[in-house]
């Protein structure tokens, strides 16, 4: 078994996993009420938070990308800031700058400026328009949590997390982030147009103007505390095995991808993708109640941490195929113990 042995005078598993299912309901059905639709999109957020991965969030504009990360912030407790993207945005903007000062005495001195990072809920709104220079100043906040500037390290107040949006049509003017980059996401996330019914809700919300009060459910303390308890839910061997096998499945040359992979993929997921595997699964097998890993946690995410770390090769992008597909393909074939 795969698992961290409980502390001492630590609640039984079942208790602990009960009240995570509880908080992480009352989470979901609080954004939900300010968030039309996009139920699976509130939902893979939410994990993304509470395993403390980043989110990439592609859809057309309008959608309410920005509500959502809003309505987090006031659920959660946690400090919020948005930075639009432009292609003159440069590195100091994000993260800040060393600027000359003068004490009471007359002497001068450097004194380094925030930036907009300094936070805990970034969203990073249409990152792709941003020059590679400047979507670089994001890897090492997204991965270690820290800024380096003038040779001094800043620790970011955790829990910090990136929620980042890109518009999949248009892309004149765009920069697309390299695969090093679309790896320090958890999550990719395809945001759906509304229905008939959910756009005629937000359109009548606008005209009534309503207005949602959302309650402080958590705070970024309580927030850390539920991700230890992540460390405490069951991962069998057998889970272990078939998220390696699921990961190993989407490269061209492993004897466990399909024959439409081997044609149309030229390189598969990373390793951190059968990481993100387990840490969500254990957020979904908590949020249902279960103190263990089922297989069925494993492939419920399984899109979202997948579809942004498989490469089409030429074949494949002149066949338009959806990587969505071969995900699907691969969970509906791959069996869940070894043959």
């Amino acid at each position: 078994m795969s698992t961290i042995p409980m502390t001492a005078g630590s609640a039984a598993p079942e208790a602990e996993a009960a009240r995570f299912q509880q908080q992480f309901a009352e989470a979901r059905e609080a954004v939900g009420r300010v968030i039309v639709g996009q139920q699976r999109v509130v939902e893979a957020v939410l994990t993304a938070v509470f395993c403390g991965g980043n989110v990439l969030l592609e859809g057309v504009p309008g959608l309410g990308k920005t509500e959502l990360v809003k309505a987090l912030s006031r659920v959660l407790d946690l400090q919020f800031r948005r930075i639009q993207f432009t292609p003159d945005l440069m590195p100091a903007d994000i993260i800040g700058t060393n600027i000359m000062t003068s004490d009471e005495g007359g002497r001068y001195r450097f004194e380094f400026r925030q930036g907009p990072i300094f936070t805990q809920l970034l969203l990073a709104d249409e990152i792709n328009r941003a020059s590679p220079k400047t979507q670089s100043a994001l890897l090492e906040t997204m991965q270690e949590g820290s800024v380096t500037t003038g040779g001094i390290c800043y620790q970011l107040e955790q829990p910090f997390f990136v929620l980042a949006t890109q518009n999949p049509i248009e892309q004149e003017g765009t920069y697309p982030l390299p695969e090093a980059q679309l790896d320090r996401f958890m999550f990719k996330v395809e945001v759906p147009f509304l229905s008939r019914s959910e756009l005629n809700e937000v359109v009548s919300r606008t005209i009534l103007r309503k207005q949602v009060d959302l309650p402080q459910l958590l705070t970024g303390a309580r927030i850390l505390e539920l991700r230890s308890v992540l460390d405490k839910v069951v991962v069998a061997d057998p889970m272990r095995d078939y998220a390696c096998r699921l990961v190993l499945a989407t490269h061209p040359s492993s004897e466990f991808s399909s024959e439409r992979v081997k044609s149309f993929v030229r390189w598969g997921a990373s390793p951190r993708a059968a990481q993100a595997l387990i840490r969500a699964a254990r957020v979904r097998a908590l949020s249902v109640g279960r103190a263990h890993v089922a297989f069925e946690d494993i492939r419920h995410f399984a899109p979202e941490v997948l579809q942004h770390r498989m490469l089409l090769n030429y074949d494949g992008q002149a066949e338009n195929i959806r990587v969505t597909e071969l995900v699907s393909e691969a969970l509906a074939a791959l069996p869940e113990t070894p043959v």
